[in-house]
């Protein structure tokens, strides 16, 4: 199917792929195999084989791999058949301490031993071809690149979505900062228990006893874990937590890995082998065929595409490819993301999307795939906006296919922040620094971004900068804009269309009157007022936040001279938007975001072990010997 627009055409990749694997089997279930590994744990496991008439087909087949923590016999049937029915055994694996998997849970560190042991084991199977591919969202996108880092054997295709990775520089430590939905997924007992945000209000969701029962140390403490869920919105707001004093502490390995999480800020060893550090480990990375997807609102995008992508491209002889839609995490199905539509064509089909890539790399079938663009994005942005019948603010886009990432062709163009508020490309003159109160207590509330694993603790995705009755976190239903400790700089209405694409960076020079503070910076795209949106839209494009202690080193922490001038570099995630004319670019400096980050409570404390926390006067300069901007990657027309 061909998508036509003036002057373009283009596959998309919802339509139906050309020489994919026909369905000609059905499927034999072969349940809780207990796959032992290398230290006589059994891992709880699913073998799905080809068959006709009830049994299974004497023949060799390439396998289909998933290493869960969100319960193998939760995924879906109908990808399961999808694939076997196709030719392909699909085996699932629930990861080690987790659901029907003996032993202990431990994050990802066991993940690489224990899927080479999977793998090795399938390879000795009758019904093995001796190759395997590997799927999976999220973590199951980190159990992946675990795999690949252990070199592990019959490892020949992945297809890692959404993945978690490199988790000491972004995602779970986010430059020196905590991303608190991490607590919420701990305390969930990893998204399982307790309450979730949804469309419809709230669910609870059904693996939660199953998911608090393995994790009890003692079967009479399990309902008291469970009921931690619906109190997340408490604990967050009376951080930090401390060993022993709350129910996490009848999950032992939950509570010891959230508590080493949120004390060790430092990007050493403790990350770089948490089990799926790829940057860290390109050398050593299984020279395999990765198709890497995420989207411009999920919590990963920029460990997928700006270190993961970008590293291996350059490391590898195997084709890497990068898929980037407007998609929230693991929402590659749907065409919004939060409150904005992109249209249909934004959506895809993930699964002809895999089968593809396997089809290629398992079976040997020539379809093309490696002939085809390495890169792939979707364009937000050139919709003319009108609020849809669902209620959402039109945005539009389109998909385009690009030789590299990021692109050669984007120029990278300073911004600058003025002290009277205007983001201009003139360079800035004598001014005063401007000075605003940070307090710790009042923090500046999160709405969307890209975030995931969030349950009840905020929005996700693009979202109106506005403050509403529903968010739990706003003391008012003011815009963001209007609080004292927002430093707000935009451009004047613009004059024409303007493309920004690639990787967006705030270079700011700042001071404290303390040893330790945030500085937190906002990408905006401001609509201007219409019938459908009197007041406009304010809507996130982008964020991030540094610690000021690991402003010049992640693996160092170093406090700062209070009252010193000191410059920070704030990378955000990625995008590609075209900020339509008559919009206003708007960049937002801060020293807060909650709870999507954990609130500095400018003391210089040790993380995690305050005890205090004191207001901070933190000052942003704009001078010719201090120029503070952000620069944006514009791509010509």
């Amino acid at each position: 199917m061909r998508f036509r627009k003036p002057g373009l055409v283009f596959f998309a990749v919802t339509s139906a792929f050309p020489a994919l694997s026909a369905q000609s089997y059905e499927v034999k279930a072969l349940r809780d195999v207990m796959v032992q590994a290398r230290d006589g744990i059994k891992l709880g496991t699913n073998v799905f084989l080809p068959a006709r008439g009830g049994s299974v087909v004497s023949d060799r087949f390439p396998a289909i791999v998933e290493r869960t923590p969100y319960n193998k016999d939760s995924v879906a049937t109908s990808l399961v058949e999808y694939f076997v029915s196709r030719g392909y055994a699909v085996v699932l694996q629930d990861v080690r301490g987790r659901y029907r998997s003996e032993g202990r849970w431990s994050g990802n560190r066991d993940d690489g031993r224990d899927g080479s042991d999977l793998l090795k084991w399938i390879g000795e199977q009758p019904w093995s071809n001796g190759k395997v591919g590997t799927m999976g969202t999220s973590y199951g996108g980190a159990t992946q690149h675990a795999l690949a880092i252990a070199n592990a054997p019959n490892l020949a295709a992945m297809v890692p979505v959404d993945a978690m990775s490199d988790v000491g520089r972004y995602g779970v430590r986010h430059n020196g900062a905590f991303e608190l939905r991490w607590l919420n997924w701990i305390l969930t007992i990893g998204n399982a228990t307790g309450i979730h945000a949804t469309a419809r209000g709230t669910d609870v969701s059904p693996n939660a006893h199953a998911a608090a029962t393995r994790a009890a140390s003692a079967p009479e403490t399990v309902r008291a874990i469970e009921e931690i869920g619906p109190h997340i919105r408490d604990y967050a707001a009376m951080l930090p937590l401390r060993p022993g004093t709350t129910p996490i502490k009848f999950a032992p390995d939950y509570e010891a890995w959230l508590i080493d999480a949120m004390r060790h800020g430092d990007n050493d060893l403790f990350w770089k082998e948490a089990g799926s550090d790829v940057v860290d480990h390109l050398a050593g990375f299984k020279d395999v065929p990765v198709y890497h997807v995420t989207g411009w609102y999920d919590s990963w995008t920029a460990s997928v595409a700006n270190l993961n992508y970008v590293g291996l491209a350059k490391a590898k002889k195997s084709p890497q490819r990068l898929l980037i839609g407007p998609w929230t995490h693991g929402g590659q199905a749907v065409s919004f993301s939060g409150i904005a539509e992109f249209g249909p064509n934004a959506a895809i089909d993930m699964n002809a999307l895999r089968l593809r890539w396997y089809d290629r790399w398992l079976k040997g079938i020539d379809n093309g795939v490696e002939r085809e663009a390495p890169v792939r994005i979707f364009v937000m942005g050139d919709g003319e906006p009108h609020k849809t019948a669902e209620g959402r603010l039109f945005v539009g886009g389109r998909w385009r296919d690009e030789h590299e990432w990021p692109l050669a062709r984007a120029v990278s163009t300073n911004y600058y922040i003025h002290a009277d508020g205007s983001l201009s490309t003139e360079k800035v003159g004598a001014s005063k620094p401007t000075t605003y109160q940070f307090d710790p207590a009042d923090p500046v509330p999160t709405l969307g971004g890209n975030v995931s694993s969030e349950g009840a603790l905020m929005l996700r995705g693009a979202q109106d900068q506005r403050c509403t009755s529903v968010d739990w976190h706003c003391k008012s239903t003011l815009p963001l804009a209007a609080r004292s400790d927002v430093l707000v700089y935009q451009t004047a209405p613009l004059k024409q269309d303007m493309e920004v694409t690639g990787r967006l960076v705030v270079k700011l020079w700042a001071s404290s009157d303390g040893p330790d503070t945030d500085f937190t910076a906002k990408l905006i795209d401001v609509y201007p007022p219409s019938t459908d949106f009197p007041a406009g839209v304010d809507l996130n494009i982008g964020d991030s936040i540094v610690r000021a202690r690991y402003r010049e080193s992640l693996e160092h922490a170093k406090p700062l001279i209070p009252g010193q001038p000191a410059d920070f570099s704030i990378e955000m995630y990625p995008t590609s938007l075209v900020f339509r004319r008559g919009h206003r670019i708007r960049l937002d400096i801060s020293s807060s975001n909650f709870p999507r980050f954990d609130v500095n409570p400018n003391t210089g404390e040790p993380l995690g072990q305050e005890r205090g926390r004191r207001v901070a006067l933190n000052t942003i300069y704009h001078d010719p010997a201090h120029p503070s901007l952000i620069v944006l990657p514009i791509v010509p027309k």
